[in-house]
């Protein structure tokens, strides 16, 4: 039987999946991961289980429809589209820009004249917007000649961030005296009132200066070379979520495949980009801190436990990944794999088994 190829695998499922909208779930507003899934699950080596994967995923969740367009924005007209930013119900009019976009110009000018307009909103479908976009980056990249459905589903990738653009309060400097460790240990924790809900959660999230540390944190973190921040964030955000299994276990897997999702696009940015890029990754890391754990819980160890415990290769992790079949943990196991190759450490296949173990396995029937 022909193996089926990382291109021909990802534009069949692309194809499968073009008349699904941005998010999913009835009465919820979660984000559409399927074209981010496939990608994933190809990267991985399992083209031929590609198509079998996606109309599974289809299935298993009603995603909405896609978003109707009612007037066009002017790319070139700052007063059109910047009060648009935050809007999902122009989401419709994003994407038709970003296709205008892309239709006129090679893909690379597009994402490089976007990226510092939408940087400042990465938390974006809790950064659904830049991970969804990275992927459809990685894809192009890998093709010798773009076909339609990949720069539609970038269109899509920046449309979502767009839509669901969400500004966070401060601004990150920089220039500090901490590394990342150092910074995470130095947030301090506020524990819940009571019991935490949705709505609590929520709140913590987009209002993070309420709580005490936020402003130090934004002036905690020392200057250092992008690519190795970004090591620097995945590791340790592979930690914390090997420290928090008391933590509802989706959120925290985007600490790490933000970071390693903002890591594919590095490459095709002005170098000027790369700081602002890991200042609103550390941005959105602290907020994570702050709204999903109360405490430290076992971060302090979760690099020991990993060195002393034996784990399977990433191989393996690989296949029960896609035997597992959820889409967060074939994402997040792809981009602990990859994390892992460039500064290996074994909290990342660690925190891949856990994922594994926490999230509950697909059931298509």
């Amino acid at each position: 039987m022909p193996v089926i190829g990382y291109q021909d695998a990802l534009n069949d499922a692309l194809e499968r999946m073009t008349d699904l909208g941005y998010e999913r779930g009835a009465g919820a507003d979660l984000a559409n991961h399927g074209p981010m899934g496939a990608e994933a699950l190809a990267v991985l080596g399992h083209g031929d289980e590609v198509a079998a994967w996606v109309e599974g995923y289809r299935t298993a969740m009603p995603h909405h429809e896609v978003p109707a367009r009612s007037f066009p924005l002017d790319p070139a007209d700052e007063t059109s589209w910047r009060p648009a930013l935050g809007d999902f119900s122009r989401a419709g009019d994003w994407e038709q820009l970003f296709a205008r976009e892309l239709a006129d110009e090679a893909w690379r000018g597009v994402v490089a004249r976007w990226w510092p307009r939408l940087l400042p909103g990465l938390l974006a479908g809790l950064t659904h917007g830049l991970i969804r976009t990275a992927h459809a980056v990685r894809s192009l990249a890998a093709a010798p000649v773009p076909t339609p459905h990949q720069l539609t589903e970038l269109s899509r990738g920046l449309a979502y961030w767009a839509a669901r653009f969400a500004h966070l309060p401060g601004q990150v400097r920089m220039r500090g005296g901490l590394d990342l460790a150092g910074a995470v240990a130095a947030l301090p924790r506020t524990p819940f009132p009571g019991e935490r809900d949705r709505a609590m959660t929520a709140r913590r999230l987009a209002r993070p200066d309420e709580l005490a540390g936020w402003s130090e944190a934004l002036d905690a973190l020392a200057p250092g070379r992008a690519e190795w921040v970004l090591s620097e964030m995945t590791t340790e955000f592979a930690g914390v979520y090997l420290g928090h299994p008391e933590v509802f276990p989706i959120p925290l897997v985007h600490g790490v495949t933000a970071p390693a999702a903002a890591r594919l696009v590095l490459p095709h940015l002005p170098v000027e980009l790369h700081e602002p890029t890991v200042a609103a990754l550390w941005q959105v890391h602290a907020a994570f801190l702050l709204a999903f754990t109360a405490d430290r819980g076992g971060e302090a160890v979760a690099a020991r436990e990993a060195a002393e415990t034996e784990l399977p290769s990433f191989g393996e992790l690989a296949a029960r990944a896609v035997e597992h079949g959820d889409e967060h943990v074939l994402k997040f196991t792809e981009a602990c794999a990859r994390e892992h190759a460039l500064r290996p450490d074994p909290r990342f296949a660690a925190a891949a088994l856990a994922a594994q173990r926490r999230i509950e396995p697909v059931d298509w029937a």
